[in-house]
């Protein structure tokens, strides 16, 4: 009788481990039924890339021992957005038009806007394509891939490459979640491939697309490669879907 027992939780056991195994292979994981590119448009989605989205920003940075605060409104429609700047008073009224790849610039007092750059800097390690609504999957192509880690959490590693010089960056090499579909780090790269700034990202928001819930961006860290001290952090509100109209990135009335 004892043997008997024993051989039968010895049975469980092994079916156990059969049923987990066969599961682990079978059972298509949520990346494995997306293509890279859909995976990188998806991760642009928990960055802004929305159909209708506002929220605010606070940056804070530190450079060479110089701290900076800013805040921003972001009203964004797909890959077009819209930056206020809200305070403080010196730099309030500015404005960031994202419209089609191209960027302006306009402040209160300036009868035309100017254009500009998303490569520009526009505040401590920040670029001004770092707050624009994120355009991965049209501003770069997919080079290479690997299997990667971060945190423990199992990641695609993608080599990006800009398709032009409208992109913020020349290369990035970017890992995204293959469970959440999110970037988790991103690495910035001059044309000559000299690594000169780091990223991270955290998505404690959240958003509704095609009824189902998405994590959406609350944090992002810019680290400087080159002078380690040098950092702005970013933080998102929790972001409101709402109708954006054409209006909203009519360059015509941008400085009006």
């Amino acid at each position: 009788m004892m043997m008997s027992q024993q051989f039968m939780k010895l049975s469980f056991i092994i079916i156990g481990f059969v049923l987990i195994a066969f599961l682990g292979v079978f059972v298509p994981t949520v990346h494995a039924q997306m293509s890279h590119k859909e995976m990188l448009q998806k991760a642009d989605e928990a960055r802004g890339n929305a159909e209708g989205i506002q929220w605010e920003i606070s940056m804070d940075s530190i450079e060479g021992g110089r701290e900076q605060h800013r805040t921003l409104r972001v009203n964004a429609r797909g890959y077009n957005s819209l930056v206020d700047t809200l305070a403080p008073a010196n730099v309030k009224g500015q404005k960031l038009l994202m419209q089609d790849r191209n960027m302006w610039f306009s402040k209160p007092g300036l009868s035309k806007a100017v254009p500009i750059s998303p490569r520009q800097k526009l505040m401590g390690t920040a670029a001004n394509g770092d707050i624009a609504s994120t355009n991965y999957a049209g501003d770069y192509k997919i080079v290479s891939t690997e299997d990667g880690q971060l945190n423990s959490e199992a990641c695609l590693v993608m080599d990006l490459q800009a398709v032009d010089s409208r992109a913020t960056y020349d290369r990035i090499k970017y890992w995204v979640s293959k469970e959440r579909i999110v970037g988790l780090k991103a690495e910035f790269y001059t044309v000559s491939g000299k690594m000169f700034k780091t990223a991270t990202f955290e998505y404690k928001n959240s958003i509704t697309i095609n009824d189902k819930p998405r994590e959406f961006i609350s944090k992002m860290i810019i680290n400087s490669a080159i002078i380690k001290d040098d950092v702005t952090a970013i933080k998102y509100s929790k972001p409101v879907l709402k109708k954006v109209s054409n209006a909203v990135f009519n360059l015509n009335l941008l400085t009006r």
